[in-house]
């Protein structure tokens, strides 16, 4: 997709004060310290549109960013461990749940799993809420660059065995188990790896 316009429409932590637009949305949800906002520089072609940190919890509002002023982008804070008080990750993870559950115009959520480890169990509860909620997903897992083939085949066939405990319901949309695949991206922010497929990934839910 063509960049031609890009604003940071609002960042907030309030849902009565989230943009009310009809405009679709897609979500990026993870892990503290994933690589979201890495991957949203990536994406977006830009440097600094997201601030990277090593320090877990460094994106602590929603962000909104509008593209071509035709959809949102949204970052949402990471859930799990940060440099926060209990408080403020108890009110992050309300906000996340809540807005995945009820953001009427959300199209779709980019779902960040680290590829240099196991999903945690906060990873594959999101999961299981966005299967539940009937959530269109996407699962990219991020820093690629640093495993090797061989690590990334295993990965992916690890990752794969987790789905055979998750009651898909209605998500399948009436296909065997067998048949359904939950699509998913190997990504790198280093390499671009994945940009172009997440982007077409994008554009299919709008």
């Amino acid at each position: 997709m063509k960049i031609k316009s890009l604003s940071l429409a609002a960042t907030e932590l309030s849902l009565a004060r989230f943009p009310n637009t009809p405009m679709r949305e897609v979500a990026i949800a993870g892990r503290s310290n994933v690589g979201k906002s890495s991957l949203l520089n990536t994406l977006l072609s830009r440097k600094n549109i997201a601030r990277v940190s090593r320090a877990p919890g460094k994106t602590r509002t929603v962000n909104f960013f509008l593209i071509n002023d035709r959809f949102h982008l949204v970052d949402l804070p990471g859930y799990g461990y940060a440099k926060v008080s209990k408080t403020m990750r108890a009110e992050w993870n309300g906000i996340i749940r809540k807005y995945l559950a009820e953001r009427e115009n959300l199209s779709g959520v980019i779902q960040l799993i680290d590829s240099r480890h196991p999903p945690t169990r906060d990873d594959l509860e999101m999961i299981q809420n966005l299967v539940d909620g009937e959530r269109k997903f996407l699962i990219v897992f991020t820093k690629v660059d640093k495993i090797s083939g061989n690590e990334k085949a295993k990965m992916l066939k690890e990752f794969r065995s987790y789905f055979d405990g998750f009651s898909m319901g209605r998500y399948r949309g009436g296909q065997d188990q067998e048949e359904f695949e939950i699509p998913m991206v190997l990504s790198s922010a280093k390499t671009g790896l994945g940009r172009d497929d997440i982007w077409r990934w994008i554009a299919s839910r709008l």
